[in-house]
């Protein structure tokens, strides 16, 4: 049973509930240093680089719900940390969501960064 409501939930659309996102330009992120426990509330737009600690944040795309549904952002952001080798990738690439932070996180062992809002 548990699996035919699954089916239906992913082959009828219209029984799915849309969930439209807006772009917007501005990202509010909160960021943890786990060493000193010190939280540090980072405002940037889309595009820019803003730094915490090693970190550099770049933020590549800052989206949220309208209104008129259940209140959520998502951003797209790239981390690389100055400490890393020189070639090595990014810590960190990938969206984040205001609403399921646990969904895809940064895995650094000093930060702990996630999105707050879309502005």
């Amino acid at each position: 049973m548990k699996r035919l409501l699954v089916f239906a939930l992913l082959c009828l659309p219209d029984l799915a509930p849309a969930q439209e996102w807006a772009p917007r330009q501005q990202a509010r992120i909160q960021a943890l240093d786990k060493v000193t426990a010190r939280v540090t509330v980072l405002e940037g737009r889309v595009g820019e680089s803003l730094s915490f600690g090693t970190l550099t944040i770049r933020i590549g795309a800052c989206h949220a719900r309208p209104p008129t549904e259940v209140p959520d952002s998502a951003a797209w952001f790239e981390m690389t940390d100055s400490r890393a080798p020189q070639g090595s990738p990014p810590v960190f690439r990938g969206w984040m969501f205001a609403d399921a932070p646990g969904v895809n996180m940064l895995e650094h062992p000093v930060y702990d960064v996630r999105i707050l809002t879309c502005r």
